[in-house]
């Protein structure tokens, strides 16, 4: 069914659970997976050009090696590092949907943006608009969208 997977990861545990999905897409039909990691900047005078997270080489190192270890696994894989002044990772992923050819794009639902949404990250909210072919959007697990047993039960007693 899919010839071109994209999985969007800006290197978050959203965008980890999503990888599973893309991978068996791709395993299963065939398909080349191309992964997308858009590095947003800021475009501030104080901080002109500098990476929103402080942890993005770590975070380029750790997609890059996912990158071959997809490809050890047989997967056709393919990496678009995208980097500028101003990204914004919603568009670059869908320009780079468009450029490939994908057939549709896995992501995660939140990541690593401290202001997204309270259930979708304000990226994927984005890119389900603009997407030039599906988005299938992976929810985070369970463990981290309900409180803990110990909080709802502090919840409880303050009834």
């Amino acid at each position: 069914m899919f010839t071109k997977i994209i999985w969007a990861t800006d290197g978050s545990a959203s965008a980890e659970r999503a990888l599973p999905y893309a991978k068996e897409m791709a395993q299963k039909d065939g398909a080349s997976l191309v992964v997308v990691h858009a590095v947003e900047t800021y475009a501030g005078s104080r901080a002109a050009g500098l990476p929103l997270y402080v942890e993005e080489e770590e975070m380029q190192k750790r997609v890059e090696q996912q990158v071959e270890e997809l490809e050890h696994e047989g997967i056709d894989t393919e990496l678009k590092m995208v980097t500028g002044l101003g990204v914004r990772a919603a568009h670059a992923i869908a320009d780079a949907a468009t450029e490939v050819g994908a057939d549709v794009i896995v992501t995660g639902t939140r990541g690593h943006t401290a202001l997204g949404g309270l259930l979708l990250g304000s990226v994927t909210q984005r890119l389900l608009h603009i997407a030039p072919c599906p988005v299938l959007a992976v929810p985070a697990a369970t463990a981290d969208t309900e409180p803990s047993t110990q909080a709802a039960a502090t919840a409880g007693q303050s009834s």
